[in-house]
């Protein structure tokens, strides 16, 4: 289920950059929290205090991955599948998978939120 969905933001804004400008590292968002990140929030560890962080191994340009490094890597890749197909269940909408058109930007993020709760009814698995 998606339980939370921050504002859109305008061209190529990075996702750490984003996470920092909604969860601001002066509170303890995360304490007490197991997190589960990609190599696109490298550094986290040094903003966030949580109680885990599960964030996979990155090759360097010269040194291959040791076979536990990878082992590592796969555990974490099978617990963030999930979020993954949340994020291809809300572009199964095809108004979030195409190019924004909109003029109205807080139009869009409405939509989103649209989106999201009708992935989350899906997901409910209520029918009548």
């Amino acid at each position: 289920m998606i339980k939370y969905i921050s504002m859109g933001y305008v061209g190529s804004s990075h996702d750490f950059a984003i996470l920092k400008e909604e969860f601001s590292p002066e509170f303890d968002w995360f304490k007490g929290y197991r997190v589960l990140i990609d190599l696109g929030f490298l550094g986290f560890e040094s903003n966030y205090e949580c109680e885990d962080v599960n964030i996979p191994a990155k090759k360097s340009k010269n040194k291959k991955l040791t076979s536990k490094q990878k082992e590592r890597n796969k555990e974490i890749s099978q617990q963030r599948v999930v979020v993954e197909h949340s994020i291809g269940g809300l572009k199964r909408y095809k108004i979030l998978a195409d190019r924004l058109r909109l003029k109205r930007f807080d139009f869009y993020n409405e939509i989103v939120g649209l989106c999201a709760g009708l992935w989350n009814y899906k997901l409910s698995g209520i029918t009548h």
